[in-house]
């Protein structure tokens, strides 16, 4: 009967469990975004320099990033790290790890166009001030390609958090790991588990990332209402 179905959620610390799963994949989004958001600052930052051998060298280092499937990344991080280099870390550490790389290079694409889009005339009003080149980035390129780069930093928020689901793959017990496992305990007994725990791991992704998409949305709008 479908009520059961959804009585196996609350049953024994099915529900706790599932809460424990969603935090595990939060933050290792959150702390992949912070550490590969430092990360993509620099490196975009570095791609704005007129060294050539410096702008292809994270120019290439974006392109494999942006051509290598994320599943792929993971398993490389998960399996090669621990064989060839032995690295034993939790395989909540290696997908922060693998997260990170992926998101310092898409950040520092989004720093760098930032960065090249603040207009010309406020750097010149900025030289005329007398400013050097370190107080011209910190007080006049920086606030201004900050803003710029916020609606691209929130909708890589979000694409890191979807991505989370793919941390089944590699044992981790994220929210979809302790979910399936939840429905093959009870799918037998149950028909419709499986219907009520991916339903509410929908619902629980939806309230995750839903704000962050509505914010996007509205500093787009802003940004558009400005020009």
């Amino acid at each position: 009967m479908a009520h059961s179905g959804i009585n196996v959620l609350f049953a024994g610390h099915n529900f706790a469990r599932l809460m424990g799963g969603l935090w595990t994949s939060v933050w290792i989004a959150a702390l992949s975004i912070l550490f590969g958001g430092i990360l993509g600052i620099l490196f975009g930052f570095l791609r704005t320099r007129s060294n050539r051998l410096v702008k292809l060298i994270f120019r290439l280092y974006l392109e494999f990033f942006r051509i290598v499937p994320t599943v792929v990344l993971l398993f490389l991080v998960y399996y090669i790290l621990p064989r060839q280099f032995n690295v034993n870390w939790p395989g909540t550490w290696m997908a922060v790890l693998a997260f990170t790389l992926w998101v310092a290079a898409e950040y520092s694409d989004i720093v760098r166009g930032a960065l090249e889009s603040v207009p010309k005339h406020q750097i010149e009003a900025g030289e005329a001030l007398g400013l050097n080149d370190r107080q011209l980035f910190w007080y006049v390129s920086l606030p201004q390609a900050f803003q710029l780069a916020l609606p691209g930093t929130i909708n890589l928020a979000t694409r890191v958090i979807k991505t989370t689901s793919l941390l089944m793959l590699i044992s981790v017990m994220d929210v979809i790991n302790i979910g399936q496992q939840i429905i093959e305990a009870n799918n037998n007994e149950h028909p419709t588990t499986v219907f009520w725990v991916y339903g509410l791991i929908f619902i629980l992704y939806f309230i995750v990332d839903y704000p962050l998409s509505w914010w996007e949305r509205r500093l787009r709008k802003s940004s558009k209402e400005v020009k």
